[in-house]
């Protein structure tokens, strides 16, 4: 199980320059790819989405690709004499025209845009593209342990948020049977107070206790509540991306748990339905974090 926060990075050489490759991520619903690429590499983006894809199924991807000269290539920088001649002349016109003080000197020339310059990069798109595709993986490989890492830890809050859960689910199923008996002498008290004489084994009390305990029965709702439980732990120890399946059983959870305070009829029984609620709630929003 993986986490949809990570950073990596990954660096490879050819001819000279530097490729570079920085990812991180956030969460998100849906997969979001979004790539920055030098523009003589623009056309490398399908390629780069598409090892991006067969690694990462979910979250926002930040890919910034980018491409550095060598110190040797450093060494080999044009200089544009006409455009410098020109921003100088440019320069010394301005200045008398402002009648400005001070004086124009080669350094103010050469920081002047296009001045000095990288030479022109001497490899296409598809030459550049192995080394590109090795930074890629470098800092997918990076990415991927992290968010691995972090999806231990979250796996490890899941289980014993889950666990106290499963917990209350037990108190409650122990209640239960007391529920029908509470409600018989609650019934036949208040009937008591009323001044009438009924027996407790009254027919028509009879089928009354046993309407209740009909409208009350909660089997159904905490035999799928251990079932989801099961398997929320099942997935929990899994390698592939499960966050959408959890997803899905904290809501189906969530709506057993509707059911069972709809039917509670107990203030014991109800406040433990309120707790798993709040903290099913605690889960749900741990998952928007989990692949």
């Amino acid at each position: 199980m993986r986490s949809m926060t990570g950073y990596g990075r990954g660096q490879s050489t050819h001819n000279g320059a530097k490729f570079s490759v920085e990812l991180n991520s956030v969460n998100r619903k849906q997969s979001d790819v979004v790539v920055a690429l030098p523009r003589e590499l623009t056309e490398l983006e399908p390629r780069v989405r598409d090892v991006i894809n067969a690694e990462v199924s979910r979250g926002r991807l930040n890919v910034v690709v980018a491409c550095h000269q060598s110190a040797s290539s450093a060494q080999n920088l044009a200089l544009d004499a006409g455009l410098a001649r020109t921003y100088y002349r440019a320069m010394l016109a301005l200045q008398k025209d402002l009648k400005a003080a001070g004086e124009v000197s080669i350094e103010t020339v050469l920081r002047a845009p296009g001045v000095l310059r990288l030479p022109e990069q001497q490899f296409s798109a598809d030459e550049a593209w192995p080394h590109v595709e090795a930074a890629l993986k470098a800092a997918l490989g990076d990415l991927v342990k992290m968010r691995e890492v972090e999806g231990k830890h979250l796996a490890k809050d899941l289980i014993k948020r889950v666990k106290l859960v499963r917990d209350a689910v037990r108190k409650i199923k122990a209640l239960q049977p007391a529920v029908v008996k509470k409600y018989r002498q609650a019934l036949h008290d208040r009937i008591a107070r009323a001044g009438v004489d009924l027996p407790l084994d009254d027919e028509r009390l009879t089928k009354e206790v046993i309407f209740f305990a009909e409208k009350s029965d909660t089997a159904e709702e905490l035999t799928r509540l251990e079932s989801h439980f099961v398997q929320f732990a099942h997935h929990l120890r899994k390698q592939e991306p499960v966050g959408r399946t959890l997803e899905f059983m904290c809501q189906e959870i969530g709506r057993e748990f509707n059911t069972l305070g709809a039917k509670a009829n107990d203030v014991e029984i109800s406040q433990h339905v309120v707790l798993c609620k709040a903290e099913m709630e605690k889960i749900r929003e741990q998952i928007q974090n989990i692949e």
